[in-house]
C-alpha cells in the first residue's frame, strides 16, 4: 500500500475551479436565506459546474468579478440572475437528444413471456423511455471544449436521467442489459465505445463524462457490458478493440493505490483491491456539502483525508452508506480506503475472467491462461478474507489504521459482520455461483440476513439518512443478486430469485403507476414507494431502474393472470 503522503491528486482544470466559486456565489445568493428571486427552493450545487459557457473562461472571469456586490460580499440575487442568463447556456444544453436509429416502438420477439397485457404495456413504455435518455454531445462541446465541463465522447450515449445528465460508468451496465431486451445492440456498442474512449484518454474509465470525474472510476464492470453485447451479437470485432483498453483498465485497478496486500496465518499473502480517489479536496459537484461536512476538522491534513474518503465512496457508486463508516451512523468517520470491499473484488474476479473469455475467442491463448490463473488466486484471495463460514456470506475487511505498512496481517475480527447486499455480489461470479453446496448455504443466509423485504432486498439493516442504507433498494443490487441464484441452476436459489425479481417488478409498476415516470431508488420496506435520503432529491429517468426491469420481465415474464397490485 502507499503511504498517505504520496497519494496521487489529480489537478482540477481553470473551469472547473471558476464554476465551484460561482456555485458558492450562486449558494449565498439563492439559497443563503435571502430572496431567492425565482430559483428553487432545493439548490442542486452540481447544475452550476455543468454550466457551458457563452464566451471564454477570460471574459466570464472578468465579468464575473465585477458585478457589484453588498457589503458582507455576496451578489444581490437578481444581479446574479442576470449574470447567469447572459453567459452561460443552461446545464444539459451541450447534450442534444438523439433518436436512436434502432428503436422501434415494439421489437420482434419482445418479451414473449409477459402475457399479461397491462404489465405489456408498461414495459412498452419503459422499453421507449430510451428515446427520451438518449444523447450525443454537441458540436459544440468538440470544437470548443474548454467551455464546457462536459468530455467530448465519440457516440450517441443513454444517459441515468434528471440531474445526471452525463454518462455514467457502473449505470452502463444494467442500461445495457435493458438495451439487449430492447434488441438495440448499435446503441448499446455506442455506449461501450465511449468508454473505451476514456480509457484510451485518461487511462481508465471515468466516473462519469464530466472534467470533474476525472479523478475517480467506479464498479469496474466495461468488461461485463462488453460480455453480454458478445453473447446477445456475436461481435468479434468488438472484443478485438476492446481487449487493449480492458487490460489498460486491469493494471489501473492493480495500480499501488488500489492493490492491498494481506498475509494469513499459513504465510500465504493475498492480493486484493479498494477503491481510492485520486482526490482530496471538495468534490467540485457537491463541493457545498462536502465543505460543511468537513468543517469539524480543524487540520489541513484532516480535511484532505476526509475529502479522499469522500470521492473514494463516491468511486464505489455506494455514495453514501454506513458501510464505510468506522463509527456508523457518524459520517466525519467516513473511512472509505480503510475497507477492502466485497463487491469490487468480485468484480475484478468477472473482469479477469472477460479477458480469458476474451483472449481466447481471439486466439491470445496465454493471455488467457495468465488472466485465469490470476482469477483462480483471486478467488483464493476471497475466500481466505471475505468468507464468514458462521454467517456464510462474504464480508468487507477493514484494514488498519496505520494505512501506510507494506503488508497487513489478516485478522477476523477485522470482519464488517454488518448485513449488507454487497456480502452476496460473489454469488454473481461463475467461480462462486457454480458451486451449488456454496449457493445453498448463501441461498439460507439471504433468506435469514433481514435484507429481503416486501418489495426487494434492501441495502442495510442501517437507517441512517444515507442513501445506500435501508431502507432503500437499488436496482443493480437487486439484478446482482437474481441473476446469481438463478445462474446457480440449484431450484431453491431459482424460486428466491424470482420472488425478489416479482417483488422488485411490482414495486416499480406501482410507482410508475403513481407519479408516471421511473425512479432511481426504492423504499423495499413498502411495495409502491420511491426511495429517499442522501444528498440531493430523489431523480427519476431512471437507466439502470429501466434496464432491470426489462431484464427481470425477459427472464421471468408475467403470467396474464398474476396480479401485479402489491
Amino acid at each position: 500500500m502507499v503511504a498517505a503522503a504520496v497519494l496521487p491528486v489529480k489537478p482540477s482544470t481553470p473551469l472547473v475551479s471558476f464554476l465551484e466559486r460561482l456555485q458558492h456565489t450562486a449558494f449565498e445568493s439563492f439559497a443563503g436565506g435571502g430572496d431567492n428571486d425565482g430559483e428553487p427552493s432545493h439548490f442542486d450545487p452540481k447544475t452550476y459546474v455543468d454550466l457551458p459557457l457563452k464566451f471564454s473562461l477570460a471574459v466570464t472571469d472578468d465579468a464575473f468579478q465585477n458585478l457589484p456586490r453588498a457589503a458582507n460580499g455576496s451578489i444581490p440575487a437578481r444581479e446574479l440572475k442576470s449574470f447567469l442568463e447572459g453567459y452561460f447556456e443552461d446545464a444539459g444544453d451541450d447534450l442534444v437528444h438523439v433518436d436512436p436509429e434502432d428503436f422501434v416502438p415494439e421489437p420482434e420477439g419482445f418479451l414473449p413471456k409477459v402475457k399479461n397485457l397491462e404489465v405489456r404495456a408498461w414495459a412498452i413504455q419503459v422499453h421507449s423511455l430510451w428515446k427520451n435518455l438518449t444523447r450525443k454531445v454537441s458540436g459544440s462541446v468538440v470544437a470548443e471544449p474548454e467551455l464546457h465541463t462536459l468530455l467530448p465522447l465519440p457516440a450517441s450515449a443513454v444517459v441515468p436521467g434528471s440531474r445526471f445528465r452525463e454518462v455514467y460508468y457502473w449505470d452502463s451496465y444494467w442500461v445495457i442489459r435493458g438495451l439487449l431486451v430492447s434488441k438495440m445492440y448499435k446503441t448499446a456498442t455506442d455506449i461501450v465505445m465511449n468508454l473505451i474512449h476514456m480509457i484510451e484518454e485518461y487511462g481508465f474509465v471515468l466516473n462519469g463524462a464530466r472534467a470533474y470525474y476525472t479523478n475517480r472510476s467506479q464498479p469496474p464492470l466495461l468488461s461485463a457490458m462488453i460480455y453480454e453485447i458478445y453473447c446477445s451479437t456475436g461481435n468479434i470485432e468488438l472484443v478485438k478493440r476492446s481487449l487493449p483498453a480492458l487490460l489498460k483498465e486491469h493494471e489501473f485497478w492493480n495500480s499501488d493505490i488500489h492493490k492491498v496486500t494481506i498475509l494469513d496465518a499459513q504465510g500465504c499473502t493475498h492480493n486484493l483491491n479498494r477503491y481510492n480517489a485520486m482526490w482530496n479536496k471538495p468534490r467540485p459537484e457537491s463541493s457545498i456539502q462536502d465543505k460543511t461536512s468537513a468543517s469539524k476538522f480543524s487540520k489541513i491534513s484532516e480535511k484532505q483525508h476526509f475529502y479522499r474518503q469522500l470521492a473514494s465512496a463516491a468511486e464505489s457508486g455506494w455514495d453514501f452508506s454506513t458501510r464505510w463508516m468506522r463509527d456508523p451512523p457518524d459520517f466525519t468517520t467516513l473511512s472509505t480506503t480503510s475497507v477492502i470491499p466485497v463487491d469490487l473484488n468480485a468484480f475484478l474476479l468477472g473482469m479477469e475472467h472477460n479477458i480469458a473469455f476474451f483472449a481466447k475467442v481471439t486466439g491470445d491463448n496465454s493471455t488467457a491462461e495468465h488472466f485465469l490463473q490470476i482469477s483462480d488466486l483471486r478467488k483464493k484471495s476471497m475466500n481466505s478474507v471475505f468468507w464468514n463460514s458462521n454467517m456464510t456470506q462474504w464480508l468487507d475487511y477493514w484494514l488498519s489504521d496505520s494505512t501506510s505498512e507494506e503488508i497487513q496481517v489478516l485478522k477476523t475480527t477485522q470482519q464488517n459482520e454488518n448485513a449488507f447486499a454487497s456480502n452476496f455480489v460473489p454469488l454473481w461470479m461463475k467461480p462462486f455461483y457454480s458451486d451449488s453446496s456454496l449457493v445453498g448455504s448463501v441461498v439460507e443466509s439471504l433468506k435469514t440476513s433481514g435484507l429481503l423485504c416486501a418489495a426487494g432486498i434492501a441495502t442495510s439493516l442501517s437507517d441512517s439518512g444515507q442513501q445506500w442504507d435501508f431502507p432503500n433498494g437499488w436496482a443493480p443490487l437487486q439484478h446482482m443478486l437474481v441473476e446469481g441464484l438463478l445462474k446457480s441452476g440449484l431450484e431453491e436459489a431459482r424460486t428466491l430469485a424470482e420472488e425478489i425479481a416479482i417483488r422488485w417488478i411490482k414495486t416499480n409498476y406501482i410507482v410508475y403507476k403513481k407519479t408516471g415516470v421511473m425512479h432511481e431508488k426504492f423504499n423495499v420496506e413498502h411495495c409502491g414507494e420511491f426511495g429517499g435520503g442522501g444528498e440531493y432529491i430523489p431523480q427519476t429517468g431512471f437507466g439502470w431502474s429501466n434496464g432491470v426491469v426489462l431484464a427481470f420481465l425477459e427472464e421471468f415474464g408475467w403470467p396474464e393472470d398474476r396480479n401485479i397490485e402489491c
